[in-house]
């Protein structure tokens, strides 16, 4: 039960940086691609910030070096592209149905809610296993 509430509040953290960064995008740019441009910012921003947060607080990993590291950390990646089509589907749907900025970001939690546990389940089976790779 700890890990789980542990695990929800890292993935609300994670959840606040993508979500605050598209913000901080749509407001700086408003230009052509700007939706898409907000959208890969945010998911860069919360993807380095929640492999940071997952790896020492989830599953308590140490990389033997910085090529470990870097290979992990790109295993992690290919997981997360599985789940950012759950994430940008329920973006960009919510996007395209409602047409406000606010349902637009609902749209990105519930993708991310949802996302987040398919990619713990992926993370815990592939990415950090117990067994050296």
């Amino acid at each position: 039960m700890k890990l789980a509430l542990t695990y929800s509040i890292l993935a609300l953290i994670a959840t606040c940086v993508n979500i605050g960064t598209q913000d901080l995008a749509n407001r700086a740019y408003e230009g052509e691609f700007s939706l898409l441009l907000s959208i890969v910012a945010g998911t860069g921003t919360g993807l380095i910030v929640k492999y940071i947060l997952d790896k020492r607080y989830i599953f308590s990993f140490k990389a033997r070096d910085a090529a470990h590291d870097g290979k992990t950390f790109l295993l992690y990646t290919l997981m997360g592209l599985i789940t950012t089509v759950i994430f940008w589907g329920f973006e960009f749907g919510f996007d395209r149905l409602f047409q406000t900025r606010e349902m637009r970001y609902l749209g990105g939690i519930v993708g991310l809610a949802i996302g987040y546990y398919a990619k713990y389940r992926l993370d815990k089976r592939f990415v950090f296993r117990s067994d050296p790779a």
